[in-house]
């Protein structure tokens, strides 16, 4: 069986009318650039924000079609609102209550209902959707988002991630998960686990080794389907880690999701600082309320002597915050067993739930629970993952 090409899957799509039922979405422009990877095909379709819902039936022909194509195990098509119409998106609808009682933990709190500001869709099951942000990379972001993902979960909630960097996913590695996720009706996809966290992303969809080449509507829409077409069932808080810097996939998340909050990961020197504040800005400015920033490297301790360098500086992050308003969650000190357990996907809070950096990000996860409205936490009993 030969591989299907975009050539063969835009003929294919060429049966599939248009808005003006008399010209095919091809000739009229409404498909985004074609990706296919291990035999799944990934594309949107642009149409009027005002009328997606409307057109939805026309999405699901497009899918139906690709899906019947010799060769082809999977598709997953999005609409993709055209941004001339994006202030006419439908209004959001808050997520329910999740119910009490959970599986695992001695203590549970229910999630902080955020109301969605207009024109942003909210998730049903999901109390709190939360991005973990940096203006640059290096600085440690997704090893944060893991362990204060790990950090709420330990404290008694019920906790998902969702990887957002479309282009370099490093969730399958930090959480050590491998294999392809199920789909339910071929279309919901069943989220990935591990040490109790659900878990989605990009990685698990294409190969580790492929490029993704992808314009803003692709990455827009992928994202949009990662957030919103998985069984995530019943979560407190959805911890988003975001790419690095302030590209389409942050703008995607930050305009057309009700974020509840984000949390800004810096190093203490200026240069990182600096990056951390254009972060911030692109909050501020879409009207995302800013939980604070965690200090990440803040400084080392030399693993054969216990001894403290501030090698990056210090304090510089605790400063920023003082300075523009917002809270300081915490430091986290750069040791070799973060390293470690990172590049072993057996993260700190899961592996050393006992150890002083686990306690660190405990504590940075109770600090952002109390940020969103949550009842203060008590310690939680500690949980050791098998």
């Amino acid at each position: 069986m030969t591989d299907v090409t975009k050539e063969q899957v835009l003929e294919t799509l060429k049966t599939v009318r248009g808005p003006d039922l008399e010209h095919d979405i091809v000739e009229l422009g409404m498909v985004s650039d074609v990706f296919i990877s291990d035999g799944k095909v990934y594309f949107s379709i642009t149409v009027p924000a005002d009328r997606a819902q409307e057109l939805e039936p026309m999405r699901l022909a497009a899918e139906r079609v690709v899906k019947e194509m010799p060769g082809v195990k999977g598709a997953l098509v999005a609409l993709t609102a055209d941004k001339k119409a994006a202030t006419a998106a439908p209004a959001a609808r808050p997520a329910p209550n999740p119910p009490h009682g959970h599986a695992g933990h001695d203590h549970h709190a229910h999630a902080p209902q955020q109301p969605p500001r207009a024109g942003k869709i909210g998730v049903p099951g999901i109390g709190a959707i939360i991005a973990v942000a940096s203006g640059k990379g290096g600085v440690g972001k997704s090893t944060t988002a893991v362990n204060l993902a790990l950090g709420l979960l330990a404290n008694g909630l019920r906790v998902g991630i969702l990887d957002a960097d479309i282009y370099g996913p490093s969730m399958p590695r930090l959480l050590k998960i491998s294999g392809r996720p199920t789909q339910i009706d071929g279309r919901i996809i069943n989220p990935m686990e591990n040490y109790g966290l659900k878990v989605m992303s990009m990685g698990f969809l294409v190969d580790e080794e492929t490029a993704m080449i992808w314009r803003g509507p692709m990455v827009q829409s992928a994202l949009l389907q990662m957030l919103r077409e998985v069984a995530w069932g019943e979560l407190d808080v959805l911890v988003v880690d975001m790419p690095p810097g302030t590209g389409d996939a942050q703008l995607t998340m930050a305009q057309q999701v009700p974020l509840a909050g984000a949390v800004i990961v810096s190093t203490p020197q200026d240069l990182a600082l600096i990056d951390a504040r254009k972060g911030l800005n692109m909050f501020r400015k879409v009207e995302v309320p800013v939980l604070g920033i965690v200090e990440n490297m803040s400084y080392f301790i030399a693993p054969d002597t216990g001894t403290r360098y501030d090698i990056f500086g210090h304090g510089g992050a605790r400063k920023e915050a003082e300075r523009i308003g917002v809270p300081f969650l915490g430091e986290v000190p750069l040791t070799m067993n973060i390293r470690e357990t990172s590049d072993a996907g057996t993260p700190l809070v899961a592996s050393e739930p006992n150890g002083v950096v686990a306690g660190i990000y405990r504590g940075i996860a109770a600090k952002v629970w109390e940020q969103l409205g949550g009842q203060p936490q008590r310690p939680a009993p500690a949980i050791v993952f098998e």
